[in-house]
């Protein structure tokens, strides 16, 4: 199983992005998919997480109200809209993938099989 992260860049502050992860080697419809963001010297961040059949969703405080997360399984693929941006969403963000029996945790990521390699967003003027 593969996780490929999009969509990241360099946007100004209050501007937007979406951020694409795609899965290839499996299907994610029973994958929990989140999204987690580290930047150096500071522990990993859980963003946002959807459960697999999309009912439930999770989002950090530091998102709330500004972040939404979505997922098309039929193209094995999560999404991260992210709106208002600030200087400190500046972070990697990874994408992650949780199967069955869905153990990890959707706020520090441990658990969680399959991880993305990152996209850098950094938000600056």
């Amino acid at each position: 199983v593969q996780v490929q992260e999009s969509g990241g860049g360099l946007v100004q502050p209050g501007g937007s992005l979406t951020l694409s992860c795609t899965v290839s080697g499996s299907s994610i419809s029973t994958y929990a998919m989140c999204w987690f963001r580290q930047t150096p010297g500071k522990e990993r961040e859980g963003v946002s997480c959807i459960s697999y059949g999309g009912a439930s969703t999770y989002y950090g405080d530091s998102v709330k109200g500004r972040f939404t997360i979505s997922r098309d399984n039929a193209k094995n693929t999560a999404y991260l809209q992210m709106n208002s941006l600030k200087p400190e969403d500046t972070a990697m963000y990874y994408c992650a993938a949780d199967p069955p029996p869905h153990s990890g945790s959707w706020v520090t990521g441990v658990g969680f099989a399959y991880w993305g390699q990152g996209t850098q967003v950094t938000v600056s003027a």
